[in-house]
């Protein structure tokens, strides 16, 4: 994740805030103590104000990387998930065109298996996803039996709605 404007925001709140802290102990001082005592509470709290903001960037910035690579990982696998499906489908609308066995021709069918397979071979799937994916081209590959095939897209398409969200190399 790119945190370079966070990081902008985050330090213009902070001096926002130091500023407004030495601002305020130098008023404060100087309505209770005159001149001089503003003169060294101001930049004092002012210091330490800027101090604290960068012990919390530490934690906030940890949480927020945190939180992007999860959601991340999340929008990954099932972005993936729908294009194992579509490569999937696309091999099977090849495979058994309904045009009939010349409505394809022998290159685009070994295209779109191409394709299929290395949609469905990638380390990011989601590993019942995959195993279901694998199941489904192999009923395609047979090319023997449509409906068998398209029973094993199916049960894909339900793996892919009934995935645990986010899950990544799952065992």
């Amino acid at each position: 994740m790119d945190t370079r404007a966070v990081t902008r925001v985050y330090t213009l709140i902070a001096a926002v805030l130091s500023l407004t802290a030495a601002l305020v102990a130098a008023g404060g001082a100087f309505a209770l103590g005159g001149p001089v005592p503003a003169l060294l509470s101001g930049p004092f709290t002012g210091a330490a104000a800027w101090c604290g903001t960068l012990v919390i960037r530490r934690r906030v910035f940890a949480g927020l990387e945190s939180a992007s690579a999860q959601a991340s990982d999340h929008g990954y696998g099932e972005g993936l998930s729908a294009a194992a499906l579509r490569g999937v489908t696309a091999y099977e609308s090849a495979a058994f065109p309904l045009t009939g066995p010349d409505g394809v021709t022998p290159a685009e069918r070994t295209a779109r298996r191409t394709i299929a397979y290395r949609i469905c071979a990638d380390e990011g799937l989601p590993h019942p996803v995959r195993t279901a994916a694998a199941a489904a081209l192999e009923a395609i590959d047979t090319g023997r039996d449509p409906d068998r095939a398209r029973e094993a897209i199916r049960a894909l398409d339900l793996t892919i709605r009934h995935a645990p969200a986010g899950s990544r190399h799952d065992g």
